[in-house]
């Protein structure tokens, strides 16, 4: 049985900006999507805008080291007329992987959810993507939902 790492779980701050980057980028490359910098500097400006567009949570360890981290964003559901939270990304990095990061950040954001009475918490991952989903598994329900999307130009 592997021991879990201290970790902290808190919203990601300032200070968080240069791991943030290489894990997000490691991110990127893990999913195989052209990612820039200016790419990443937009996804933070969308964390530190008040409100924020997205929000994020990081896994720290007792060094105060970033070991993962979680976009997250309220939506509205209005056919079951309340709130509830989408995971748009989530990353551990690899040498942190099978320590239950991943776990101990979706139990911070349903603990957030819960706290602002959300009635669901939805994400998705790759079907190949067999470690987050045994990961998953063990955490939520897995739906019979399809996801659908239409690729819309980016207009500048």
């Amino acid at each position: 049985m592997l021991k879990q790492p201290l970790v902290t779980v808190r919203p990601i701050a300032l200070e968080d900006y240069e791991r943030w980057c290489l894990l997000y980028a490691a991110y990127a490359e893990f999913y195989a999507v052209r990612q820039t910098s200016a790419m990443r500097d937009q996804v933070w400006q969308w964390l530190q805008q008040s409100p924020p567009v997205i929000s994020a949570l990081v896994a720290e360890n007792a060094e105060g080291q970033v070991l993962g981290f979680l976009h997250y964003r309220v939506f509205v559901r209005p056919l079951a007329a309340s709130l509830g939270a989408y995971v748009d990304d989530l990353f551990v990095a690899p040498e942190a992987r099978g320590q239950g990061v991943a776990q101990q950040l979706i139990q911070a954001v349903a603990q957030i959810g819960r706290e602002n009475k959300w009635s669901v918490i939805r994400w998705m991952t790759a079907e190949n993507n067999l470690r987050a989903r045994a990961c998953y598994d063990k955490l939520a329900e897995h739906t019979h939902w399809q996801t659908y999307e239409i690729k819309l130009p980016i207009l500048n």
